[in-house]
Protein backbone atom coordinates (compact mmCIF):
# COMPACT_ATOMS: atom_id res chain seq x y z
CA UNK A 1 0.00 0.00 0.00
CA UNK A 2 1.65 3.14 -0.92
CA UNK A 3 0.21 6.04 1.32
CA UNK A 4 -0.26 9.41 -0.04
CA UNK A 5 -1.20 12.67 2.27
CA UNK A 6 -2.65 15.63 0.94
CA UNK A 7 -2.64 18.80 2.97
CA UNK A 8 -3.41 22.74 2.48
CA UNK A 9 -6.62 22.95 1.66
CA UNK A 10 -8.73 25.84 2.59
CA UNK A 11 -11.03 28.28 1.48
CA UNK A 12 -9.14 31.31 -0.12
CA UNK A 13 -10.68 34.79 -2.40
CA UNK A 14 -10.31 34.65 -5.78
CA UNK A 15 -6.84 36.04 -6.80
CA UNK A 16 -5.32 34.60 -3.30
CA UNK A 17 -2.81 32.01 -3.82
CA UNK A 18 -2.36 28.30 -2.38
CA UNK A 19 0.07 25.81 -1.73
CA UNK A 20 -1.06 22.03 -1.33
CA UNK A 21 1.49 19.34 -0.05
CA UNK A 22 1.68 15.75 -0.52
CA UNK A 23 3.30 13.70 1.49
CA UNK A 24 4.85 10.34 -0.17
CA UNK A 25 6.30 7.14 0.68
CA UNK A 26 10.01 7.16 -0.23
CA UNK A 27 9.63 4.26 -3.08
CA UNK A 28 6.87 6.01 -4.00
CA UNK A 29 8.25 9.38 -4.21
CA UNK A 30 11.56 7.92 -5.85
CA UNK A 31 9.83 5.79 -8.89
CA UNK A 32 6.83 6.91 -9.63
CA UNK A 33 5.42 9.99 -11.38
CA UNK A 34 3.65 11.94 -8.94
CA UNK A 35 0.80 14.28 -10.23
CA UNK A 36 -2.46 16.60 -8.69
CA UNK A 37 -5.89 15.78 -9.85
CA UNK A 38 -9.42 17.65 -9.61
CA UNK A 39 -12.65 16.85 -9.02
CA UNK A 40 -15.56 19.20 -8.68
CA UNK A 41 -19.19 17.90 -7.97
CA UNK A 42 -20.76 16.00 -10.55
CA UNK A 43 -17.59 16.29 -12.73
CA UNK A 44 -14.84 14.35 -13.96
CA UNK A 45 -11.38 13.94 -12.13
CA UNK A 46 -9.19 16.70 -14.13
CA UNK A 47 -5.78 16.82 -14.86
CA UNK A 48 -3.67 19.44 -12.80
CA UNK A 49 -0.17 18.73 -13.09
CA UNK A 50 2.34 15.92 -12.89
CA UNK A 51 6.00 15.87 -12.26
CA UNK A 52 8.28 12.86 -12.52
CA UNK A 53 11.59 11.66 -10.78
CA UNK A 54 13.99 14.04 -12.95
CA UNK A 55 11.39 17.53 -12.61
CA UNK A 56 9.62 17.27 -16.04
CA UNK A 57 6.81 18.67 -15.67
CA UNK A 58 2.89 18.99 -17.44
CA UNK A 59 0.26 21.02 -16.49
CA UNK A 60 -3.63 21.24 -18.00
CA UNK A 61 -4.69 23.69 -19.57
CA UNK A 62 -7.03 25.49 -17.11
CA UNK A 63 -4.11 25.69 -14.88
CA UNK A 64 -0.96 26.75 -16.78
CA UNK A 65 0.64 29.66 -16.14
CA UNK A 66 -1.10 30.38 -12.36
CA UNK A 67 0.03 26.30 -10.72
CA UNK A 68 3.38 25.50 -10.26
CA UNK A 69 3.96 21.99 -9.65
CA UNK A 70 7.83 20.76 -7.44
CA UNK A 71 9.33 18.09 -5.72
CA UNK A 72 11.01 18.35 -2.20
CA UNK A 73 13.50 15.04 -2.20
CA UNK A 74 14.43 15.85 1.56
CA UNK A 75 11.22 15.93 2.63
CA UNK A 76 9.54 12.98 0.14
CA UNK A 77 6.90 15.61 -0.62
CA UNK A 78 5.61 17.50 -3.75
CA UNK A 79 3.93 21.08 -3.84
CA UNK A 80 1.26 22.16 -5.76
CA UNK A 81 1.99 25.80 -5.86
CA UNK A 82 -1.60 27.86 -6.95
CA UNK A 83 -1.37 31.20 -7.54
CA UNK A 84 -4.21 33.61 -9.06
CA UNK A 85 -7.05 31.34 -7.81
CA UNK A 86 -10.16 31.52 -9.55
CA UNK A 87 -13.89 30.14 -8.00
CA UNK A 88 -13.55 27.32 -11.25
CA UNK A 89 -10.45 26.09 -9.45
CA UNK A 90 -12.71 24.89 -6.55
CA UNK A 91 -12.80 21.14 -6.17
CA UNK A 92 -11.33 18.48 -4.39
CA UNK A 93 -7.42 17.86 -5.06
CA UNK A 94 -6.06 14.55 -5.27
CA UNK A 95 -2.50 13.71 -4.70
CA UNK A 96 -1.40 10.82 -7.12
CA UNK A 97 0.85 8.20 -7.80
CA UNK A 98 1.73 6.81 -11.71
CA UNK A 99 4.19 3.76 -12.66
CA UNK A 100 3.65 4.42 -15.91
CA UNK A 101 2.32 7.86 -17.07
CA UNK A 102 1.41 10.78 -16.68
CA UNK A 103 -2.60 11.10 -17.28
CA UNK A 104 -5.24 10.25 -14.95
CA UNK A 105 -5.97 6.82 -16.64
CA UNK A 106 -2.11 6.21 -15.48
CA UNK A 107 -2.00 6.62 -11.64
CA UNK A 108 -1.83 3.92 -9.60
CA UNK A 109 -2.65 5.35 -5.98
CA UNK A 110 -4.11 8.04 -4.77
CA UNK A 111 -4.75 10.40 -1.60
CA UNK A 112 -7.75 11.25 -0.18
CA UNK A 113 -8.06 14.75 -1.34
CA UNK A 114 -8.26 18.25 0.32
CA UNK A 115 -10.40 20.20 -0.40
CA UNK A 116 -10.38 23.91 -2.07
CA UNK A 117 -12.65 26.67 -2.21
CA UNK A 118 -12.26 29.79 -3.94
CA UNK A 119 -14.65 32.42 -3.07
CA UNK A 120 -15.60 35.28 -5.98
Amino acid sequence: QVQLVESGGRLVQAGDSLRLSCAASKATFDLYIMGWFRQAPGKEREFVATTNWSGTTYYGNSVKGRFTISRHNAENTIFLQMNRLKPEDTAVYYCAASRSGFDVRDMDYWGEGTLVTVSS
